[in-house]
């Protein structure tokens, strides 16, 4: 662990083991009829926290129906401290294949602090056997499980890898979801093995069930990531072919990248938006390569049949994104639009305002902007002024006017580097994040 996760866990435990001994001295103990019988619901928590379904960085376990009838049969203060064991159990098969390193192991005490609530408040409030009457301290006792599983979990998250709050916070609150409809069964499960115990060994097979269904899960989720790795490949090839044909495309394609991925975030787009207009804009004139060499990279002002022919490269380009499927196809509708005007004399198809999809939009205000600002064989380039009052000459008209004051704002507060000073937009765009820790979200 790096030092900063050791002085976490540490601080963590000492705080945890410092709370069980006030809990001691505030809360009933209530023995067992026998401490055998406090083996049973551990092992079968160590047991579901092997049942892990994929969340968002982390992972959800069906622990709650069992922790629950934790809470009813031990003494209340070594409630928390069971839990923990059950969890430290549960890992035991990762440090023994060395999946994780044993030092983890004092992350037990962290995963456990979510039960400290519900012992406290049951212990103070309801301490007897479940039932109907108390229905209220439990949903509290179960709101501050979810306070404190949920704080812990984003909040650890935020010290250790510095990930905004939220950013971690849908995925752990999707997993607490989870555990509020597991709490039902969790108490009907407490009250029957109350008078017998042995009763939670039905759980077994419900774990091996839930187990199946998590496996099932991650193949699918296996599946799916790597289809996303073969778009990604298919997308860096297709941006390679475009770079080789043509020197200038490659670098008004880098460019374009930049300013449309900033634009759009100006704009406020979602992540799934982003990466859609991220790989339009790479790739919204691979359709050149089907377009005759001598066209490409005349040296002066194309005919009108020459314009005509460098037309069809929107087509091309949609066409060829068709044919790899997938996502690659809706990015294609995008490339097809990318020369429509907002007041509807573009081309290829003449589609006016709302009708242009928004990231068609985005590259061909960010695509002229790039262009004008580059120097071409017949023309020096423009200064960034000029081309933002051409910009704003032409909003309303060629350009959405959302999208120029987007561009402009970009441009004025220096959010776009020099083209020369720009990494590679394809591995810019395509690079994955290395992995984080995973977080178990659910206690």
């Amino acid at each position: 662990m790096s030092p900063r996760e050791r002085l976490y866990a540490g601080v963590s435990a000492a705080a945890f083991l410092g709370v069980i001994g006030l809990l001691s001295s505030v809360l009933p103990h209530r023995a067992p009829e026998s401490p055998w019988v406090l083996v049973i619901p551990v092992l079968l928590y160590a047991l579901g926290t092997r049942c892990q379904f994929e969340v968002g960085a982390g992972f959800a376990v069906p622990t709650q129906i069992i922790l629950i009838p934790i809470i009813f049969l031990a003494p209340l203060p070594l409630a928390p401290l069971l839990v923990a064991l059950g969890y430290l159990l549960g890992r035991l098969p990762d440090f023994v294949l060395k999946h994780a390193h044993v030092d983890r192991w004092i992350h037990c005490f962290g995963h456990a602090w979510a039960v400290v609530p519900p012992v406290l408040i049951i212990g103070l409030l309801a301490p007897g056997p479940p039932s109907a009457d108390h229905v209220w301290v439990y949903l509290a006792a179960v709101a501050g499980q979810f306070a404190v599983g949920v704080g812990e979990a984003v909040l650890g998250d935020r010290f250790l890898t510095g990930t905004p709050v939220r950013e971690n916070l849908p995925p752990v609150l999707w997993s607490f979801w989870i555990t509020l409809l597991l709490t039902p069964l969790g108490f009907m499960l407490a009250a029957v093995s109350l008078k017998e115990p042995a009763m939670l060994l039905g759980v077994a097979p419900l774990y091996w069930l839930l187990h199946a269904f998590s496996q099932e899960r991650k193949e699918r989720l296996d599946a799916a990531l790597e289809l996303s790795q073969t778009y990604r490949g298919t997308v860096m090839v297709l941006a390679d072919v475009v770079e080789a044909d043509d020197d200038y495309t490659a670098s008004h394609c880098r460019s374009v990248v930049e300013l449309c991925a900033a634009t759009g975030h100006e704009m406020g787009m979602a992540m799934t938006a982003m990466q859609e207009l991220e790989i339009a804009a790479l790739l919204h004139d691979v359709g050149k390569i089907a377009i005759p060499g001598e066209i490409l990279n005349k040296p002066t002002h194309l005919t009108e049949e020459e314009f005509e022919l460098m037309k069809t490269h929107t087509i091309e380009g949609q066409a060829l994104l068709e044919r790899v499927g997938g996502k690659l196809a809706r990015v294609g509708e995008i490339v097809r639009s990318c020369h429509e005007r907002w007041d509807g004399r573009g081309y290829p198809d003449g589609l006016a305002g709302e009708e242009i999809p928004v990231p068609a939009r985005i590259v061909f205000c960010c695509d002229a902007y790039s262009a004008m600002t580059t120097d071409r064989p017949y023309r020096r380039a423009m200064s960034p002024e000029a081309a933002i009052e051409e910009l704003r000459m032409n909003s309303g008209t060629q350009f959405e006017p959302r999208v120029v004051d987007a561009v402009v704002a970009v441009v004025e507060k220096g959010l776009v580097a020099e083209t020369e000073a720009y990494n590679d937009a394809v591995r810019a765009v395509l690079a994955t994040h290395p992995p984080k820790p995973r977080l178990e979200l659910s206690a």
